[in-house]
């Protein structure tokens, strides 16, 4: 396996393809694999990177949790090992968090942040903002009180996630992506751990010299956490939002697609060599 000692763990990471550094940073409980059909349709182009955050399959950190910062920093340090010129980083979810914190600390690193749906109360007003928060809050009480199958569908209505499965518009042929023991305990990680950093987050963005592309799917609902949370990211960059294939989780449930918007995006939003 490939691994890379970080402050107080260790990250499995993987890197296919070839040309310029493309690292996606996945959502929820989502580890290096999880974007496995996405990863095929881009790795002509691009040299791809995933890598299981902190806590997640391969990686240590189990059973601790970590900020958003800190899971910022294991990138840092990823990126840092692999190159030192800046790379496209397309951050999904907690992923775009994790990425607008890398883009404020690091923006040498970064050539382009896409900001998929960022799961960031701080973004939002006060009142919308506390109250996600402490909707956050009940979905981890209730994960422990009551288990992962009342969570997920509280879940999945706080993020608008749309049916990706059979008749729910997902694209054929994808990887299967069974629950297994390992995605349940990537759940228990994500759901304990990562939910507390998401609520306690926070960050000031002003003076940020990273280009960041706010973006959405294009069937998440205008009203939900997630999709706010983009909207107001655009607002404050005084930019548009990037329409893309699919809802929360396009890049899983339309990865022909996906790819497709991306590299259509790509060459104009980035210098040309």
């Amino acid at each position: 396996m490939t691994m890379l000692r970080v402050q107080d763990a260790e990250l499995y990471y993987q890197a296919r393809g070839t040309g310029p550094f493309l690292l996606i940073s996945q959502s929820g409980e989502g580890d290096a694999d999880r974007s496995v059909d996405l990863v095929d349709h881009l790795a002509d182009a691009y040299t791809v990177i995933t890598y299981d955050r902190r806590g997640l399959s391969r990686s240590t950190g189990i059973g601790a949790t970590a900020s958003v910062r800190q899971h910022a920093d294991d990138v840092h340090r990823l990126l840092a090992h692999l190159t030192d010129q800046p790379v496209i980083m397309l951050g999904l979810s907690l992923g775009a968090s994790i990425g607008l914190h890398l883009a404020m600390r690091h923006p040498e690193q970064l050539g382009l942040l896409i900001a998929h749906e960022p799961v960031s109360p701080w973004l939002l007003p006060a009142a919308e903002r506390d109250r996600h928060r402490a909707e956050l809050a009940e979905i981890r009480g209730l994960y422990l009180e009551a288990g992962l199958p009342a969570a997920l569908k509280e879940v999945t209505r706080v993020l608008g996630i749309t049916g990706g499965g059979a008749g729910g518009g997902a694209e054929p042929g994808l990887t299967p992506q069974p629950m297994t023991a390992q995605r349940q305990a990537n759940f228990d990680h994500f759901i304990r751990h990562d939910f507390r950093a998401v609520i306690d987050d926070d960050l000031d963005l002003t003076g940020c010299r990273t280009r960041i592309l706010p973006a959405a799917g294009l069937t998440t609902p205008a009203t939900v956490f997630d999709r706010r949370c983009a909207d107001e990211l655009a607002a404050l960059l005084r930019t548009e939002v990037a329409m893309l294939p699919g809802g929360h989780n396009g890049n899983l449930t339309h990865p022909r697609a996906y790819a497709a918007r991306l590299r259509e995006l790509l060459p104009a939003l980035l210098p040309a060599s």
